[in-house]
């Protein structure tokens, strides 16, 4: 049933680059969503997976890997990894010699993150490493990153992410209904560029 829907996305042009296509047909979404859910797996619709939080399209996955254009050996921060499914395609494309930090604020979608990714190997290889924390602090220890993806929409682009981020870096982030990619071409200089049109749910922050 997936494998249609990858056809259309990649038929569509959502689906470009090689990597990504093989990596979305190896790491099948019916495994990241609730068990009532899964017969929908294959639609290009947006999913609960509980707490208010959801599973994005296909689609929109498509769009934002490729800007973000993950690479074979890439450190990749991943926020917002809700039930991991984007995490477990980052690893895919990533490889042996990669790494993906996986950071939730939700403990449940924590461990389902974690649960789930696990189902292909990558926690226990060392592929991903997942976290429990306030994804708008980026994940310090573990910087600096080749891309960051973020998952949940932020009313602006933290700056954790801007200094956690090599120079050469690409982010993909909602900022409220846009899509923004950022590419770090010096310290504080930042090429942008917006695309309207989206939905997401709202990056989570700690409360104190």
């Amino acid at each position: 049933m997936e494998s249609g829907l990858i056809e259309i996305l990649t038929r569509n042009g959502y689906l470009k680059s090689e990597p990504i296509i093989r990596a979305f047909n190896e790491i099948t979404r019916a495994d990241f969503v609730p068990s009532e859910f899964e017969e929908q797996a294959g639609a290009d619709i947006a999913l609960p997976i509980g707490f208010g939080q959801t599973i994005s399209q296909p689609s929109t996955v498509a769009i934002m890997f490729e800007l973000l254009d993950p690479k074979s050996g890439q450190r990749i921060l991943d926020i917002g990894s809700g039930s991991g499914w984007t995490s477990a395609l980052l690893a895919h494309i990533t490889g042996g010699s990669g790494k993906v930090v996986a950071v939730e604020i939700l403990p449940e979608l924590h461990a389902m993150t974690q649960c789930n990714v696990e189902k292909f190997n990558f926690v226990r290889s060392g592929l991903v490493k997942c976290i429990l924390g306030d994804g708008n602090e980026g994940y310090e220890p573990l910087q600096p990153y080749d891309r960051i993806l973020v998952s949940a929409s932020a009313d602006e682009v933290p700056e954790a992410f801007k200094k956690q981020l090599k120079i050469g870096g690409k982010i993909v982030i909602p900022i409220h209904n846009h899509l923004v990619y950022l590419e770090k071409r010096g310290e504080n200089d930042f090429y942008k560029e917006a695309f309207p049109g989206f939905a997401f749910v709202p990056l989570i922050q700690k409360s104190f």
